[in-house]
Formats: C-alpha cells, sequence, structure tokens
C-alpha cells in the first residue's frame, strides 16, 4: 500500500517518521523545501506538488496546522480533491472543524474515495516514538483498511464513531489540556510564593489527585524554563476556538472556556504566537518577578517507553 503524507511540521513530521521506519512505501510533500530535504537525506521519497502525491498512492495522509491551510489543500487547483480517485482513501489527521470534515467527506465520496479523520493526542515526544493516542472517525470498513497504517503511527486506537466525531473529541481533549495548564500556572505562582521546594511540589502534585497528563508533562519543561513543549500560542487559540465554536453552534453558553481563551490570546500578545504554549505561566511569572526554575528537570520532553505495535481499544 502507498502511502502519501503532506504536511510535516512539529506532529507530521513525527508520525510520517513512525511509518518510513515502519518500512511502508511513503512519499512526503511539505511547502518548506528545508524540511523535504532533510527527509531526503534519509531516503523518503518526495514529490514536489499534492497532485503529483495524490495521483500515485493508495492513501494520501494530510497534517496541517489550521482549518484554512486544510482548505487549501483540499480545494486548490493541484489540490486533493481535484486529484483524488475512485479507490483512495484520505485520512485528515489534523485538529480542524469537524463541519469542515463532513464538508470534504462528502466531496471525496463523490470522486469513488474514501474519507476518514484521526486526530492525535498525547504530545510530540510520543509522536516521535509511534506511542501517541489516534482518534477516528469514519466508515469502520475503511478504518480495519488502514489500522495497519494507524498502529504503527500510534499506541491506541479508537474507532470513535461516524466522521466528525473524532474531530469533536480532539477538540474537547486540547479544551481541556490548555484548562489545566492555565491553572498550572496560577498552582506554581502559589507554591513559589510561599517557598515551598518545587521539586518536591511537582512531586506532591504528581501522586494527588490534582495530578495530570499537562503536569507530568509541561511541569516539566516549565520548570527548566525552556517551556518547549512542541506546541505553540497560536494552535492553543485556534483548538480553543474551534470549542468555543462547538458550543455556539449547539447555543450553550459557556463559562470557562471563554475566560481560558481570553487568557491564552493575552499570553499569544506578549510572547508571540510561535511562542510554546506553556508559556502562558510566564505571565504570573513576570507580573510577580519570580520564576519556576528549577533543577533537574529536561530542556525537553523525550518518550522513555519502548516503541511497540499499536492497538485498538
Amino acid at each position: 500500500m502507498k502511502i502519501g503524507f503532506i504536511g510535516l511540521g512539529n506532529v507530521g513530521g513525527k508520525l510520517a517518521g513512525s511509518l518510513f521506519r515502519n518500512k511502508f512505501d511513503l512519499t512526503v510533500y511539505d511547502l518548506d523545501k528545508n524540511v523535504t530535504d532533510k527527509f531526503k537525506l534519509k531516503g523518503i521519497k518526495i514529490k514536489n506538488s499534492i497532485s503529483e502525491i495524490v495521483k500515485e498512492v493508495d492513501v494520501v495522509i494530510t497534517c496541517l496546522p489550521s482549518p484554512k491551510i486544510c482548505s487549501d489543500v483540499m480545494l486548490s487547483e493541484n489540490g486533493i480533491l481535484k486529484n483524488i480517485s475512485k479507490g483512495k482513501i484520505w485520512i485528515e489527521m489534523s485538529t480542524t472543524d469537524q463541519k469542515d470534515i463532513i464538508k470534504f467527506g462528502k466531496l471525496v465520496k463523490e470522486k469513488g474515495a474514501t474519507p476518514l479523520e484521526a486526530p492525535v493526542s498525547g504530545g510530540c515526544h510520543r509522536a516521535a516514538t509511534g506511542n501517541i493516542a489516534i482518534f477516528v472517525g469514519g466508515e469502520r470498513t475503511a478504518f480495519d483498511m488502514v489500522l495497519p497504517i494507524l498502529t504503527c503511527m500510534g499506541k491506541k486506537i479508537l474507532h470513535v464513531g461516524e466522521l466528525g466525531s473524532a474531530s469533536i473529541l480532539k477538540v474537547i481533549t486540547n479544551y481541556l489540556a490548555s484548562v489545566n495548564l492555565a491553572a498550572l500556572g496560577e498552582a506554581w505562582t502559589i507554591a513559589k510564593k510561599n517557598n515551598l521546594d518545587l521539586k518536591k511540589t511537582y512531586d506532591g502534585i504528581k501522586i494527588s489527585s490534582g495530578n495530570s497528563f499537562v503536569h507530568e508533562t509541561e511541569s516539566q519543561v516549565i520548570l527548566n524554563g525552556s517551556y518547549n513543549i512542541n506546541f505553540t500560542m497560536d494552535l492553543v487559540e485556534k483548538d480553543m476556538s474551534l470549542f468555543n465554536k462547538l458550543s455556539k453552534d449547539e447555543d450553550i453558553e459557556l463559562e470557562i472556556a471563554p475566560f481560558v481563551l481570553n487568557i491564552f490570546k493575552d499570553a499569544k500578545e506578549k510572547f508571540g504566537s510561535r511562542a510554546w504554549s506553556s508559556m502562558v505561566v510566564k505571565r504570573l511569572e513576570d507580573k510577580y518577578n519570580i520564576n519556576f526554575r528549577e533543577k533537574g528537570f529536561p530542556e525537553e520532553l523525550i518518550d522513555t517507553e519502548p516503541e511497540e505495535k499499536g492497538n485498538e481499544i
């Protein structure tokens, strides 16, 4: 089965790397030639246009940073919809708008091809090792066909339901992670101002009812001072905005989400759209002239779990 991968950013590049590492027949495309050159040096096939890649593969995977870019890749003259044909499968791994997924899925079906969505969750460090979680929406028969591909990119694979359902679940999980991150900023501020040992505070939270995946991962690079979580402010704003949009579509009045979104917007304005998202806590460090530095924490997260073939849960 020939696979084409479009979008080699922080997440996409690592997912594509897992496919290559597991000996799939892989061809990749990205607008950034510096990125594709690195893949070429590894022996991975490169194409210079989306149309070329779509015409030559059985499965085309997209992993892109925003709904607008997803739309451009799908709808442009040299894009996927103009070039996909009967029998092929399109897998959208971007975190994007559920309504766009459904709209593009319908257009893909009209071409005789099959759409699936498969957004990922668990951090770039797990994407690098094939240990990330993958949510899948779409026809069960198509899911079964591509499961061998997905289990080489992710460790836990969940078929959520119909097309669009996985995108909703992904946005929910990203919302919860963002709320937790903003709350951690306040927690670390209280700890610091009360002169707690921050290493012991980290361990205490980790063994307590207040623990979370976000604390176990992002608190480490916060305490190091690198803040390097490989996820940026603009992406948090995109994901939180998608969550808020879902609430408006269902006429649900949210209380926490709009408040937290404003916190991240303020952080983006202060530190820049491409600043690491964990720098949201630096708002409070700067405001109270403190820092959360502690020795013994890594500059960047590395997944230490052994790589193993994933499975459906």
